[in-house]
């Protein structure tokens, strides 16, 4: 009885080791289906290069072979990430599973490892060995989730991105993420060679790969107990029926799939959802330690060039987005980007920022040139920004988002989490600080422990620039900010805004809020057919004829009583004290050019 017991025990101990290499990339947004062949490589080469326990004693000879299939795991994953980190979602999984079957073949068909008849190993492992790997592999797992590395891995899989434009390196966080699965699949191929005694290749087959993936799905990949939830889960099951006498073989895995079923239909977050996520607000007042946990960040003097576009244009295809663009944006400005629909506004403003790579012309942001510098260079810059729609890490709360934001000027914590260092801690509190600030800043402080999907749109967008704001930025870029808001919240926001100025901020925004953008802005540019038809102060665009012409109504129109009444939008119904004809014509069609979505180019109609 304590046999079977400890069998049990083992192979839940086992199933969760190798769910955990499934989780280490499911967290990043990968769908991977390699381990299977990380972990085939790790058990053959530790059990076939380990010296023998007659040499060395059993357990030295196990630990040895930890090493090596660990190493030869992390190798593995390192040959088979760097020309498949492109791919995503089904296309990663299939070239991964073509890997683990090739790996499969291969040693199939090679006589050191005994071909089908498989390959001999002494039993070392005992239920110990195996819950004490795991609890190191899960340890590992737990530190890493609150470190800045782990909240960067949440954000790639919740919207890569937006990661992209938080400053986070998503390549290289994603290979790192895979190298650890690839470790962690090693550690569970040589264990499993050292309990089972006999190992073939057809072990490690696509099935088996497919179960890890089920575990760790079932389990859940939101919370580091995941896939020790998940691996009780799917070997429990099967041993619950045996015990109450369900021996007929199609009823067993008839009941496992459909509790299976259950648990993805009303727990899609797996097994570690029902645990709630905890959100940890900073505690007591703000000391010298918390400057000295953030990184510094050198800003320009006021009026000196931060953007400066010369002939800036892209095409796509035949159509002009943007054409021609000569800019130049100061320290300390706050430039407003008006234009009707299609005049590419968010065209220009994603180059600037690094997500579109201009056709034509040269651009040069905080130093950096526009161009093939990756948009996390650009980032790192000081370049933050907010998007037409949207994109919040939706199941991380406000407060998670906001330290993600935070990125570039917290500094990293996994290693040192590791070893309990106090500087560590030090750190983290230093960045939960900035972060509170950031959204005390925007009002958001009661709501900082909501998911964000949980939030009210208006609020949503306050969020966003929240997260801008964490990295503590030099040009702050605002996509439509105020889009949804009524005519108290977008007050609100432009009160905000020019505190932020006063504080030293560029700022460059997007808004057809043309009254807010009036009373907001020291400088405003008007952008029609993807050229720059006017830029200078806002009464002198408010009465420019061919801003009027283009955008604003027609010459006729009281700009004075219409537009600059509050509330007043050019795409929404006039204030109530306008004149009815303060919005005829206010956004005339555009035929020729069309704004991009963040996302690429749109079809033009």
């Amino acid at each position: 009885m304590l046999d079977q017991y400890a069998t049990t025990l083992t192979f839940i101990a086992l199933g969760a080791i190798f769910a955990y290499s499934f989780y280490a990339v499911l967290i990043a947004g990968q769908l991977s289906l390699g381990q299977a062949g990380f972990a085939s490589l790790a058990a053959f080469s530790g059990a076939y290069l380990a010296p023998s326990g007659a040499d060395v004693g059993e357990i030295p000879a196990l630990l040895i072979a930890v090493v090596i299939g660990m190493s030869v795991g992390a190798l593995a994953a390192v040959v088979l990430g760097l020309p498949t980190m492109h791919l995503r979602g089904v296309f990663l999984a299939i070239a991964t599973l073509g890997f683990a079957e090739a790996v499969r073949v291969v040693l199939l068909n090679q006589e050191w490892t005994g071909g089908a008849q498989g390959l001999g190993v002494p039993r070392v492992l005992t239920v110990g060995m195996a819950w004490t790997a795991l609890a190191l592999v899960a340890y590992w797992f737990w530190r890493m989730g609150r470190s800045r590395y782990g909240r960067a891995l949440e954000a790639i899989r919740e919207d890569e991105l937006a990661a992209r434009s938080m400053g986070i390196d998503v390549g290289r966080h994603r290979l790192a993420a895979f190298v650890t699965a690839g470790a962690v699949a090693g550690l569970y191929g040589v264990l499993y060679a050292y309990y089972v005694r006999l190992i073939a290749p057809n072990d490690f087959d696509f099935i088996a790969a497919v179960e890890g993936l089920v575990t760790a799905v079932v389990g859940g990949s939101t919370m580091f107990l995941g896939p020790l939830l998940g691996s009780g889960f799917q070997t429990i099951v099967p041993e619950v029926q045996r015990a109450v006498g369900v021996e007929a073989g199609w009823i067993r895995p008839f009941l496992a799939g459909l509790l299976l079923l259950v648990v993805i239909l009303f727990l899609p977050g797996g097994l570690a959802s029902l645990i709630p996520r905890r959100t940890r607000m900073p505690s007591g007042a703000a000391d010298d330690d918390d400057a000295a946990g953030l990184a510094g960040r050198r800003h320009p003097a006021a009026g000196e060039p931060v953007v400066t576009l010369a002939g800036l244009g892209k095409e796509y295809g035949g159509v002009h987005a943007v054409r021609g663009v000569d800019l130049e944006i100061r320290a300390g400005e706050v430039v407003g980007l008006i234009g009707p629909n299609g005049a590419g506004k968010t065209t220009l403003v994603n180059m600037i920022s690094g997500l579109v790579p201009p056709s034509t012309g040269s651009a040069t942001v905080l130093g950096t040139a526009i161009g093939s510098t990756p948009v996390h260079r650009i980032a790192a810059a000081g370049v933050s920004r907010t998007f037409q729609h949207s994109k919040l890490f939706n199941r991380l709360s406000a407060l998670e988002n906001v330290l993600v934001g935070a990125h570039l000027v917290s500094r990293p914590t996994f290693l040192r989490r590791l070893l309990w260092l106090p500087s560590a801690r030090r750190d983290e509190r230093a960045a939960l600080r900035q972060a509170a600030r950031c959204l005390a800043r925007v009002g958001l402080t009661s709501l900082a422990a909501t998911r964000a999907e949980a939030l009210s749109y208006g609020d949503q967008r306050r969020l966003e620039i929240a997260r801008a704001l964490a990295s503590d930025p030099s040009l702050l870029i605002l996509d439509e900010p105020a889009a949804g808001m009524n005519h108290v919240e977008a007050a609100e926001l432009s009160q905000l805004i020019r505190s932020l100025a006063q504080d030293g901020l560029t700022i460059l925004f997007i808004e057809h809020n043309v009254g807010m953008v009036l009373q907001t802005c020291s400088r405003v540019v008007v952008l029609n057919f993807g050229e720059v038809i006017a830029s200078g102060a806002p009464e002198a665009i408010a009465a420019d004829p061919a801003v009027i012409e283009a955008y604003l109504g027609s010459a006729d129109d009281d700009v004075d009583g219409g537009l600059l009444a509050e509330g007043t939008r050019a795409d929404a119904t006039p204030a109530e004290d306008a004149p009815p004809d303060a919005v005829m014509n206010l956004r005339p069609g555009d035929a020729g050019t069309l704004d991009t979505p963040d996302t690429g180019p749109r079809e033009a109609t």
